[in-house]
């Protein structure tokens, strides 16, 4: 699977992304993507052969991003819960500023017709986990997270929380007077995105 990618190919993705995240996999051709994109059809099947296989180079090409810097926050010299705490921002900003890919994400994984080959993207999904389980376990040495984390279930447990916030959006956004789209989009860079970090805390920190 391809993973880096001229400008013309990004083109094809943006707009890939775009239709599929409106109108859903099954109601977008490659003629519709060639005809936004406004290039030739044929070019399309050029670069990535099939609808399917544009649908995964698409998911890998928007959530891969997101391993470098994770790798990159192991690297740095800041207590297990500072990144922890960072970790979750990276998370909640990534997935953020992404909710198209995510929201395609969502429809074709519950799809009964498993049109993504998940192997390159589970792949991805293994290789983050395991930046998450040094920074745990690093904080387990220290003596500073508890013994018994079921680690594999600290990401559901964060992203459960803001995919929730999302699919209820007009209920919060009433409930909690989040009147325009920037104020919403604040709430969830600060007040969510602490609530989360305040939650998996309490997951990871001994009780007094």
């Amino acid at each position: 699977m391809i993973t880096e990618f001229n400008d013309k190919q990004i083109q094809i993705l943006d707009v890939a992304e775009t239709l599929f995240a409106e109108k859903g996999f099954d109601g977008t051709s490659i003629r519709d993507i060639s005809k936004v994109a406004k290039i030739n059809i044929a070019m399309v099947s050029y670069y990535f052969g099939s609808k399917e296989r544009l649908l995964e180079s698409l998911v890998l090409f928007k959530t891969s991003g997101l391993k470098e810097q994770l790798e990159n926050l192991l690297e740095e010299n800041l207590e297990p819960v500072d990144k922890i705490n960072k970790l979750i921002e990276l998370y909640i900003n990534r997935i953020n500023c992404n909710r198209g890919i995510y929201r395609i994400l969502h429809f074709e994984l519950s799809s009964k017709k498993h049109v993504l080959d998940l192997e390159s993207f589970s792949d991805l999904k293994k290789e983050n986990l395991k930046s998450l389980e040094h920074i745990i376990q690093e904080g387990q040495t220290m003596g500073v997270f508890r013994k018994d984390v079921i680690i594999p279930l600290i990401t559901p447990t964060i992203l459960g929380t803001y995919f929730h916030f999302q699919m209820n959006k007009p209920f919060f956004e009433e409930l909690l007077n989040l009147k325009t789209e920037s104020q919403y989009n604040n709430y969830i860079q600060n007040d969510l995105t602490k609530h989360i970090q305040q939650t998996i805390k309490a997951l990871l920190i001994y009780e007094n």
